[in-house]
């Protein structure tokens, strides 16, 4: 690598950035159901543990999302700002390892522990949004709606999870919903997390709550307004009178133009 010119690096990195690009584009709708799987499981051990079965599942779904990130950053020309840029798919790739090596059971009544599981939670919820992002693009009330769905559904199992045993008003998954939704409706709930994790997740929630808040605010806004200005007798309404006058002006414009060049010529004709 060191003896090419330039010009060869400059082909050589082209042609990994093309070839990268090529693999994220087959692998996008897979990786994105497995990232929804993904934390379908997560929520499934949360709340009420994980068979078997569903345990070699996970540990399958972890695998091949280190492969992915493995071919990705061997392709990667420059390889310290592509771990820059994906340095939370790091954490998300490295905390597993601490459930498969049983540390996270060995850890289960831990500070620690419950600070593992809320990583993983949070990086798993990334991984998820970042699915719902492929399959659905990044804008749309649609979008927000759904994603704001798994956002409650995961941050209820994690409330749940940190707080069973600890706060007897959380101790249930149904109040532990409740006051998640309530958290995305930005109207609080007479219950509150009394553990750390559960008290940092509900920040996380509730700064996540009034970004969307504020979203779903402007999308409404926008589509009265829009209806506003489609209505003759709303006080934002006569836009379509306004334009039509603009594009009848446009037009006489256009003949007088016309006119002036006709006359022009007849003038120099004479003359």
């Amino acid at each position: 690598m060191t003896n090419r010119s330039p010009q060869e690096r400059e082909e050589l990195n082209r042609e990994r950035y093309e070839l990268l690009s090529q693999i994220d584009d087959w692998s996008d709708l897979p990786l994105a159901i497995l990232g929804f799987v993904w934390l379908a499981l997560l929520v499934i051990e949360l709340i009420w543990g994980l068979t078997p079965l569903l345990e070699m599942a996970t540990t399958i779904i972890w695998i091949i999302f280190i492969l992915d990130f493995a071919i990705e950053i061997v392709l990667a020309p420059d390889k310290k700002a592509f771990l820059r840029s994906n340095w939370l798919m790091v954490i998300a790739l490295i905390v597993p390892a601490f459930r498969a090596f049983r540390i996270i059971q060995v850890l289960r009544y831990a500070r620690a522990a419950r600070g593992l599981t809320l990583t993983r939670m949070v990086t798993s919820l990334n991984r998820g949004m970042k699915a719902l992002r492929m399959s659905m693009g990044r804008r749309g009330l649609g979008y927000v709606v759904l994603l704001t769905s798994l956002v409650t559904l995961a941050g209820s199992a994690g409330i749940y999870t940190f707080e069973r045993g600890a706060n007897p008003d959380l101790s249930s998954f149904g109040n532990a919903l409740w006051f998640t939704a309530m958290m995305m409706t930005t109207m609080g709930s007479d219950y509150w997390p009394r553990t750390l994790e559960g008290r940092v997740l509900a920040v996380m929630l509730g700064i996540y709550a009034f970004a969307v808040f504020g979203y779903v605010t402007a999308a409404l806004a926008s589509f009265f307004v829009g209806r506003d200005a489609d209505s003759d007798n709303a006080e934002l309404g006569g836009i379509k009178h306004i334009k039509s006058l603009q594009e009848e002006v446009e037009a006489l414009r256009s003949e007088v133009h016309v006119l002036s060049s006709l006359l022009e010529e007849e003038r120099k004709g004479r003359g």
